[in-house]
């Protein structure tokens, strides 16, 4: 049984003009789309920036609104939930944000960053709470002393980093990571990337993993979705859609990749 099932996914934004601002027409930002996600495993979502694959990552967490579809989680329709907050659903689905500049609070020290949804959904001690994070900075390789600073005294790879404790704090299942390294420099990425890679064997996690960098893709993801105007072009195992690619996008998309990076493998 997958973990995580879509079926008919349908996101669409209204058009809106005129005195009263009605909806003339809709953009379909997602159109009828089905996927899912194994335990333990990592598919990739692929595509250009505008081809949808960011607004099925919202969608899953609850925020943007389904026009279409339902989304079963563990073999429960958990469709009407997702918008829920503090309900076990949410509970077990966590997001990795693009920009982790402004998903990252400024004014909070790291401590209270990572604290929050332990706070929201659990009941800790004082000391619990603080041995908590503590074990989660040292799951991604930082310490105790980083707990008291403020995210501007970081790297953006740490920062990062700081994003990936407070992702898997409630211990969830699944994960979205929407392009969480594109913003970061290549060395600082195959950082984070190994990070993930080992956070997600120690926690049996599976990941929603959100790029449009195929060599990235190719080093995270057993499985590959290719994404195209709001629909699903091409979905194979890595070496299907690597070394035998059927569709024209995909085909271009791998064309477009630089040399150096079609073989190169990411490590620290």
């Amino acid at each position: 049984m997958s973990l995580l099932e879509v079926k008919n996914l349908k996101v669409y934004y209204p058009i809106r003009g005129g005195i009263f601002g009605r909806a003339s027409d809709y953009v379909y930002a997602v159109d009828g789309v089905s996927f899912s996600v194994g335990e333990g495993e990592t598919l990739g979502l692929i595509g250009e920036s505008g081809s949808g694959k960011s607004t099925i990552g919202k969608a899953i967490l609850g925020l943007v609104p389904l026009a279409g579809g339902s989304i079963y989680f563990n073999g429960e329709n958990i469709t009407k939930y997702i918008g829920i907050n503090r309900c076990n659903y949410r509970k077990s689905v966590q997001m990795i944000f693009q920009d982790v500049n402004s998903s990252l609070n400024a004014k909070k020290r790291v401590l209270d960053i990572i604290a929050e949804p332990l706070r929201n959904f659990e009941k800790l001690s004082r000391t619990e709470e603080r041995k908590k994070i503590d074990e989660l900075l040292s799951i991604v390789g930082m310490s105790h002393a980083d707990a008291y600073k403020y995210p501007h005294e970081f790297s953006g790879g740490q920062r990062q980093r700081i994003g990936v404790a407070r992702a898997i704090a409630l211990k969830p299942k699944l994960i979205v990571a929407d392009e969480p390294v594109s913003a970061l420099d290549l060395s600082i990425q195959a950082q984070v990337l190994n990070y993930m890679k080992d956070i997600q064997e120690e926690l049996n996690l599976s990941y929603l993993f959100i790029s449009h960098d195929l060599g990235v893709v190719k080093h995270m993801c057993e499985n590959l979705t290719i994404m195209q105007n709001g629909k699903f072009a091409e979905t194979g195992t890595r070496d299907e859609i690597f070394h035998n690619p059927r569709h024209e996008y995909t085909k271009k998309l791998i064309e477009s990749i630089p040399s150096k990076n079609k073989t190169t493998k990411v490590t620290i």
